[in-house]
């Protein structure tokens, strides 16, 4: 409990510090509404359901990581300037970041509440149905964006974030799809290990 409560006041220090001054309020407002109404939902459902307290650490990663990019827009992070410099790259990579987060938590999530509601009794598709969910949300996301710069023209270039690059799409769908999978491999067995500690 305790630490569900420090995770909700760390929310919301990082959202009003992404909230002073940022380079443009509308792209700010486009970048923390999802974590914004993952916020809520988790509240509305914490009665019925709460996870374990690994996920929720892992969902207040994911929520720094859409304030940091609303706070600067992605394509200006300033780490991920240099990064971009030292490395030579050609463009801010920072949205990448935010699309591997995309594909992590969600997989930690929907495993959490697979494992805990014992959803699927085919252990031989239980991955591939996770990773399927994760890529599902990530084009859906695509979408929300595609239609957001349809609707706000110039205003939503910051929130689509592409800079010049045509394959942009494709490959933030690859980044949630990778994240996904490195969830299932490198963090699987701890986030088994949490639950069993908090709520077996």
């Amino acid at each position: 409990m305790r630490n569900i409560q420090l995770y909700c006041v760390l929310f919301f220090i990082s959202l009003l510090i992404s909230a002073v001054q940022p380079k443009d309020y509308f792209t700010w407002f486009l970048e923390v509404i999802p974590a914004l109404i993952g916020f809520v939902v988790l509240a509305l459902t914490y009665k019925r359901f709460v996870f374990s307290n690994f996920t929720y650490f892992f969902i207040l990663l994911h929520c720094i990581i859409l304030f940091i990019g609303g706070h600067y827009t992605y394509a200006e992070v300033p780490l991920f300037d240099w990064v971009k410099e030292v490395f030579h790259q050609s463009r801010n990579n920072y949205d990448k970041l935010g699309h591997f987060a995309q594909g992590f938590v969600p997989a930690m999530i929907v495993r959490e509440l697979f494992i805990r509601k014992a959803v699927i009794a085919n252990q031989s598709f239980f991955n591939f149905v996770i990773v399927a969910i994760c890529l599902a949300i990530s084009a859906a996301y695509e979408w929300i964006e595609w239609w957001v710069s349809l609707c706000t023209g110039d205003g939503g270039d910051a929130f689509l974030g592409t800079q010049g690059y045509v394959w942009d799409t494709q490959s933030d769908m690859l980044c949630a799809t990778i994240g996904a999978i490195c969830m299932l491999v490198f963090c699987s067995k701890a986030q088994d290990k949490a639950i069993e500690n908090q709520y077996k």
